[in-house]
């Protein structure tokens, strides 16, 4: 038999999710920037007053958002990564960022909350650092297996650089070389851009096939970051 407090707890969860997707919708219809709390109430025939026990404020909202959709976005990556775990490495590589890809046409607007214009008024806090990084630590994993198992093609690095790409192997990528460390970062910033680029319209009356045009294009991201 279930208890009062095991009930209101899985209420609390209900309410949560359903406030989490009209918030969605009205991404969607009105852009982040737009988010009300008020407009989230109505739609849910709630009082402001109760909301405001879920979510304090259109920040805290916002900031719940940006968390689930790295999420969401991380766990397509992960999930891409883990299926392909026995493949040659520049063939996870490709495939990761083929779901990353995927996620982004199929959440054109969660996308655009955590990767397009910023949200004025709004400072994402740290608690969303962990959630954002999950992409790029899955393709850093993959290029430090392969760099243990046979080694990398390392890229050229210039000397000026070097201490950057010694500070990023130790904060974010241990046991990678500098020189590929500094190419990672370089290639996570090529991906997303490919990724708004199509999301965002830029490629149009410019790039046609662009499944085969973004997958060639993030093999050469491999071979840049030192994949064989």
């Amino acid at each position: 038999m279930s208890t009062p407090q095991g009930a209101r707890a899985r209420a609390r969860i209900e309410v949560t999710v359903a406030i989490k997707d009209a918030a969605r919708r009205q991404l969607a219809r009105e852009g982040a920037a737009k988010l009300s709390l008020r407009a989230v109430a109505r739609e849910l025939g709630m009082v402001s007053s109760a909301l405001y026990r879920y979510f304090p404020s259109r920040d805290e909202l916002l900031t719940a958002l940006i968390i689930d959709a790295y999420d969401s976005l991380g766990e397509a990556a992960e999930k891409a990564r883990d299926a392909v775990s026995g493949a040659a490495p520049v063939d996870r590589w490709t495939g990761v960022c083929e779901a990353v890809r995927g996620w982004a046409l199929a959440h054109p607007h969660e996308y655009a909350l955590i990767y397009g214009s910023p949200v004025p008024g709004y400072s994402a806090p740290e608690t969303t650092v962990r959630a954002a990084g999950r992409v790029g630590l899955a393709l850093i994993g993959i290029v430090r297996d392969a760099h243990e198992r046979a080694g990398l093609a390392e890229p050229p690095l210039p000397a000026e650089l070097r201490p950057e790409g010694e500070r990023m192997v130790a904060e974010f990528a241990p046991d990678v070389p500098p020189e590929v460390a500094v190419a990672l970062v370089a290639a996570w910033a090529q991906l997303f851009g490919l990724v708004g680029f199509e999301l965002f319209g830029q490629f149009n009356k410019v790039v046609e096939d662009r499944e085969a045009f973004f997958r060639h294009a993030v093999t050469g991201l491999a071979h840049g970051v030192g994949l064989r």
